[in-house]
């Protein structure tokens, strides 16, 4: 990996979530383009590998341990972000965690988890980061969420129900700071291959590999995603490329949503 690009050239972003999987593929692919990365994770060892790889590649990163449903710790990393750098151009917030079941079967304790890593975790860094965005009258807030806010998917409950959250709340954000030229977006992957779907898929089948070959039927291209195919179109929300799209979602699915094979 090395610097390849200029795209995000004197950015500042905060990538929530970036120690591993899409959030890691993110922060390496923004530190190529020229962004200085913020890189936030609640376990420190693997956001501390992140900023490694950046800067053994000559980028620039740095790394703020907070936890994304707690207020406080929020608070603190947008501060410490701010004090280091001046400003965030860019609010990625990719953090979130899955949920299994269908309604019936999940535990209210289950549930609350999903909802507030998922939700509130798009909730308090958009919270702490918009005033200083909307004082300086620019900003860039990439919001995750997923196709399956689009589709139904069985067995899904608490994931779908946030993500379908997220979109709605990224189109009320874009309504309310439009005005003050913060742009605000959502990516929707598909079915992305990451570490923690290749681990859960081992621990909830019996055959990985054929619920993997079950997986990529859901999606015309008829393979999985990789967390490239999600990095790089969060470059492109956070680039001057996209700057007439606001309130807009950014389907990277493999043909998921809009597509069905005959």
């Amino acid at each position: 990996m090395s610097i390849m690009g200029h795209r995000l050239q004197h950015k500042t972003t905060l990538i929530t979530g970036a120690g591993s999987g899409i959030g890691k593929c993110s922060a390496i692919a923004f530190a190529m383009q020229g962004a200085t990365v913020i890189v936030n994770d609640l376990d420190e060892g693997k956001g501390e590998v992140t900023v490694e790889e950046i800067r053994a590649a000559g980028g620039s990163a740095s790394l703020i341990v907070a936890d994304v449903t707690d207020p406080s710790s929020v608070e603190t990393m947008v501060e410490q972000a701010i004090e280091r750098h001046g400003q965030i151009d860019v609010l990625f917030n990719n953090a979130g965690i899955s949920g299994v079941g269908a309604l019936h079967e999940v535990e209210p304790d289950a549930w609350d988890r999903v909802m507030r890593v998922n939700i509130r975790g798009v909730y308090l860094p958009s919270k702490y980061v918009l005033p200083s965005m909307m004082q300086r009258r620019s900003g860039v807030i990439i919001n995750m969420s997923s196709c399956v806010a689009e589709i139904g998917l069985a067995k899904r409950a608490s994931y779908s129900a946030t993500k379908g959250a997220v979109l709605a709340l990224t189109k009320s954000m874009q309504v309310d700071y439009a005005s003050y030229g913060i742009r605000v977006n959502a990516l929707l992957p598909g079915t992305i291959l990451t570490p923690f779907v290749e681990n859960y898929l081992k621990q909830s089948y019996d055959d990985p590999e054929a619920a993997i070959e079950s997986l990529k039927k859901r999606q015309l291209s008829g393979e999985m995603g990789r967390p490239e195919d999600v990095a790089h179109a969060a470059v492109f929300l956070a680039s001057e490329e996209s700057k007439f799209m606001m309130g807009s979602p950014l389907y990277i699915d493999g043909g998921a949503v809009f597509g069905k094979d005959a």
